[in-house]
């Protein structure tokens, strides 16, 4: 975790930018990524430098071995005057690192092509070399920090308001992965990836609990084919790349796909689907790729998604989505289309309902957890409710930390779903029979299902209410007397 030092740090980083005249929160954050990128250039020569000249063995180069090519390496220009170091990145390192190709092309390189360098005076840069540098040398120890800070600047799309759509808190993204525990061997995706949150979380649970004993063949898998993201914005695709690669992601399938459209076969190829699908967003329906019309003939996204969801996972894969609260109740054929294929034909294990203040400060929209596994054969039994009321967050658009956290019991009891069976839909969590859910045209809202115990409040009968107003009257009046006596009246 990143310290509070560390923090302030990195805020006085971001006013300086803010003051030098950028003050896009994700400006800042691509500006920052093109340098991160460009010192873990320099850094990356260097291990290579230092290992040729123990080992002996030639390493390839990734700069040019001539001056011109040496002078574009951070460890060189950092130290140089700021109108010098200007000119060397804005016309030299930018168009190199734009340029990057090969067969060891890192996705963050072929979202470069039409990247901008948009730091707008000598004076600015300098600030941010200088405050990045100092960061790595003193206080960014270990790749952990590395993606904890990084995470700590997206978390700054959020606090902008704007921007926040991109980016899913990071306890829930953690609690998702958490309740699917994936292993080193499975293939993970999201479709809708944004700056790789899900990918990232995934990544440190697997780490967290294999790492010691993860073989090379996983380690492998782990860097490369492992994690797999789409989007449609070439800026998240940037964002998305650098930050996996500050997790020892150098080769994730980081592309850009449309997800729902025609553009888009993937069919059968993941063990893990994690995602936030945009919510009330609606696509050309000429674009929408025909399978997914045959699970629910729609334009909306947040459903769209969810059919792509079924597709895209090998049978027996298991997905951990987030959907807005109408995709549980809405009474279009789509909507009750959708919710049959899942319960039907598919195994829904789990709706977890979430407070409506999870996404604030810049949405309030009511959402819930969808968990499923696609079989193609059916296998719902029973669906597991869980009421979330708290994430260990103020529900404001402060977002302040709180005791007050279901997740622990959440994690806990999902993972002790025997222990769930005999609970009653009076309380937090409960079983809901295939039968019932049938019975109410698939509605998956919990409301639908919980019951509401009502406590029997006795009042005093209205004699003794009105005696005791008439003594607070009386005692108003003398105590006004007694002021009027103060007051000289």
């Amino acid at each position: 975790m990143l310290t509070g030092e560390i923090r302030n740090k990195v805020d006085k980083i971001w006013s300086d930018i803010w003051a030098g005249g950028i003050t896009n929160p994700l400006t800042v954050i691509e500006q920052l990524t093109y340098l991160m990128f460009i010192r873990s250039l320099d850094e990356k020569e260097l291990e290579n430098e230092s290992f040729e000249a123990l080992s002996g063995e030639v390493t390839t180069k990734i700069f040019p071995q001539d001056e011109d090519g040496q002078a574009m390496r951070w460890s060189k220009f950092k130290t140089k005057d700021s109108r010098i170091i200007y000119d060397i990145v804005g016309t030299k390192v930018f168009p190199f690192i734009k340029a990057l190709n090969g067969a060891n092309t890192t996705a963050f390189s072929r979202y470069m092509q039409d990247a901008m360098f948009l730091v707008p005076t000598p004076q600015v840069l300098q600030k941010m070399i200088t405050g990045l540098d100092e960061l790595y040398e003193h206080d960014i120890k270990d790749l952990d920090m590395q993606g904890d800070l990084y995470e700590y600047m997206l978390g700054k799309l959020a606090s902008a308001g704007q921007n926040g759509q991109f980016r899913t808190p990071k306890h829930i993204r953690d609690m998702m992965v958490r309740l699917l525990a994936p292993t080193p061997n499975d293939k993970i995706c999201d479709p809708a990836c944004g700056t790789a949150g899900f990918l990232v979380s995934s990544a440190e649970y697997i780490r967290e609990n294999y790492e010691s004993e993860m073989t090379s063949e996983q380690w492998e898998h782990f860097a490369g084919d492992m994690f797999s993201g789409f989007d449609t914005d070439r800026t998240m695709l940037r964002l998305s790349a650098m930050n996996l690669m500050l997790h020892s992601i150098n080769q994730p399938h980081i592309d850009y796909v449309d997800s729902v459209s025609k553009q888009n076969n993937t069919s059968s190829a993941y063990d893990i689907v994690l995602a936030n699908p945009p919510f009330t967003g609606t696509v050309d329906s000429e674009s929408i790729h025909d399978n997914l019309k045959t699970v629910c003939d729609t334009k909306k996204t947040e459903l769209l998604f969810v059919a792509l969801f079924l597709r895209i996972l090998r049978k027996g894969g298991r997905c951990a989505c987030i959907v807005p609260d109408g995709v549980l109740f809405g009474s279009t054929k789509a909507h009750k289309s959708l919710r049959k294929e899942l319960v039907e034909n598919h195994q829904l294990q789990a709706v977890i309902s979430m407070p409506s203040g999870v996404f604030k400060p810049y949405a309030g929209v009511s959402t819930a957890i969808l968990l499923f596994t696609k079989t193609g054969a059916g296998s719902t039994d029973k669906v597991w409710f869980y009421d979330m009321k708290a994430d260990g967050y103020s529900l404001d658009d402060k977002r302040s930390a709180v005791a007050a956290n279901d997740i622990p019991d959440i994690l806990a009891r999902f993972h002790n779903l025997e222990g769930e069976r005999d609970r009653n839909p009076t309380e937090a969590s409960f079983f809901v029979e295939k039968s019932a859910i049938e019975a109410n045209e698939y509605d998956l809202s919990i409301n639908k299902y919980k019951e509401v115990v009502y406590e029997k409040v006795e009042y005093d009968k209205h004699e003794v209410i009105m005696a005791r107003l008439d003594d607070l009257n009386l005692n108003i009046a003398a105590k006004m007397e007694e002021l009027r006596g103060l007051l000289g009246e």
